[in-house]
Parts: C-alpha cells; structure tokens; sequence
C-alpha cells in the first residue's frame, strides 16, 4: 500500500468518528486515560445533566472523559459507535445501554481489544465488567407503582410506558411493579403491556393523547423514561384534566417537571441526580483501568457508599430521590 493511501485511509477513519461525535485527537503514551461515555441519546435533559456529571469526573479524576450517543434511541447506532472507539483505541468504554443483547457482541470484541467495558441500567451485561446501579430497582419499582395504588384507590385501568421494549432496566422496572399490583391490587389493570416511547416527548406527547381518547374511563399513568410523564402531562394539559381525575407518575427531571407538578398534571415523580451517575460511571471505569478493588463500601461522589452484588457484576448505590409539588424548586437539576 502506498503511503499516499494509507494517509486516505486515515484521514477517513478521523473524520468517521468526528461525524459520529467522537473527539479525534489520539492518546499518546503518557496522556491521560480516555474513557468514553456511550449513552442512549444526545439532545434530550436526562443526558444533557448526565454529560454534566461526565465532564465534571474528567476535570476531577484526571481523566479524559467525554459523551457521545446516538441521535435516536437505536441499538444499531450504539453499536457503530462502539465499534469506531474500539478502532480509536480509547481506554474505557463507560455504555448507557438501548439493547443488551444487541450490545453484548461489540463490548465483548472491545473487551478483547483490551478495552475496559462497564455499563449503567443494565445488570448482568454480558461483554462488561460492572454495571453501575444508583438505586435498588425493586424498591424503586415498588414505590412508583405503590403511589399509583394510593392515588387511584387501588382500583381502575391504567397505561404504562417505557423507554424501548429492549431498555433492561424500563422492564425491569415494569416488570417488578406489574407483578407487585397483581399480588397487592388485582383490579388495577394495565390498557395494554407497555407502550415503548418515554424516552421522546413528541411520541410520549402524542401515544398519551391516543391513550385518552381510546380508554376515557383511564384512572392512572406511569412512566418510565424522562419524557413520558411529561408527554402525558401536555395531554392531560390539552385536556383541562388534572391529576385529582388521572393519576401520573414515574421519573422525571425536577426542573423539567416543576410546571407540570405545581399544576397537578404530574402526581409524584422520582428519579436520582444524573451528573451523579455520570460522574460514578467515570469514576468506575477508572478504578477498573487502575486496577482497584470493587467491593462493597465503595464510595462515589454525589452516590455515597455502594454495595457489590458479585453474582451479576453490580455497583449499586441507593441515591432515589421523590419531587413533589412542595419539595420540587429544592433541585437544581
């Protein structure tokens, strides 16, 4: 191969991973380590506050920390960018995963390259070596679905929504609160198994006023992924309906909330501080590229001290936090 191509090629390589929002400047020997943050997807607040986190873990560990995602919530591109940090060989590969099973071959190939690979919200990753965890799931579970039982009386139907039907953690989640109605509240009855759009507002916005005008009787709505509380608040909105007649809960940024619960369009939301998950993803992946013990009692700004659930290669942290019409302005996220 001529020189003359090999500098083609090259130059192609670079400017395939800038227009895939990937920095193109190399590690040299020496140079801090490069940890990549791949999340769901870039534009919307969640991970707006969560790159805050991963920044503020790079200026603070010493690292060379940056975000990049896809510009919709699909596997497939998570998978491309993956595969171009493997390519850049980057030092970690920090993934918020769409698919866990779509993602498992391309981080075992990173890991192979040696690559250290850890993920968020997704437990038991095949292809990674510790996912990180900000919350118990089956008490954060509960408790959402505990305050649509208390709102509703118990009783009535009610939509429930996801990120994606392949986010691990949104059917976790799910799946935790419907078999704890089914135990504890037998006439609390979901329209349909879950509807796939809370990671966008314009399509949680637009199924919830489909849901309205298809179940009129509807008594309550829970949401998992940021904008669907939101989506079905503009609904109920549009409707001059509140939540004294339809109940709406699930996680939520408390700014973008705040409105909305003042207004009772949103009942009660729950979340934890994601620049405090970005942060703790960064700082696990250093630990692991300094080859540090991961243990229980490890301890990550804005998360506290964790516990080490060996067995599915968990860090879990409990850092839930309830926002309330009373309590929302006291966060600044």
């Amino acid at each position: 191969m001529t020189l003359r191509l090999k500098s083609l090629f090259a130059a192609a390589g670079v400017a395939g991973l800038a227009f895939l929002g990937v920095p193109s400047a190399v590690s040299a020997a020496g140079a801090k380590p490069e940890i990549a943050v791949v999340v769901k997807i870039t534009g919307i607040p969640w991970f707006n506050r969560f790159e805050a986190g991963v920044k503020r873990a790079g200026d603070q560990l010493g690292v060379n920390a940056y975000q990049v995602g896809p510009t919709a919530a699909d596997p497939a591109q998570q998978v491309k960018l993956i595969e171009d940090l493997i390519a850049k060989k980057v030092d970690a590969i920090a993934v918020v995963p769409n698919d866990a099973k779509v993602l498992a071959p391309v981080l075992k190939r990173a890991q192979d390259a040696g690559i250290v690979v850890v993920t968020h919200e997704s437990p038991g990753q095949a292809g990674s070596s510790w996912d990180l965890e900000t919350i118990d799931n089956r008490e954060f579970a509960t408790a959402v679905f505990q305050k649509l039982a208390d709102a509703t009386g118990g009783k009535g139907k009610f939509a429930l929504v996801v990120g994606s039907l392949t986010v691990p953690l949104h059917n976790e989640w799910a799946d935790i609160g419907l078999a704890f109605l089914k135990a504890k509240y037998p006439d609390l009855k979901p329209v349909a198994d879950r509807y796939p759009v809370g990671e966008s507002l314009d399509d949680s916005y637009k199924t919830s006023q489909e849901i309205l005008r298809a179940h009129p009787d509807l008594k309550g709505f829970v949401a998992f992924g940021s904008q669907g509380p939101i989506g079905f608040a503009r609904a109920l909105e549009r409707q001059n309906k509140t939540t004294k007649e339809i109940t709406n809960v699930g996680n939520v940024l408390p700014k973008q909330a705040a409105p909305y619960l003042k207004k009772d369009q949103i009942s009660e939301g729950f979340l934890w501080d994601p620049s405090d998950a970005g942060f703790g993803l960064v700082a696990l992946a250093k630990k692991v590229i300094d080859k540090q013990p991961i243990e229980t009692g490890i301890e990550l700004p804005g998360l506290g001290k964790g516990t080490v659930e060996a067995a599915q290669h968990v860090v879990r942290f409990k850092a839930t936090r309830t926002f309330t019409k009373e309590n929302v302005d006291q966060f600044d996220f």
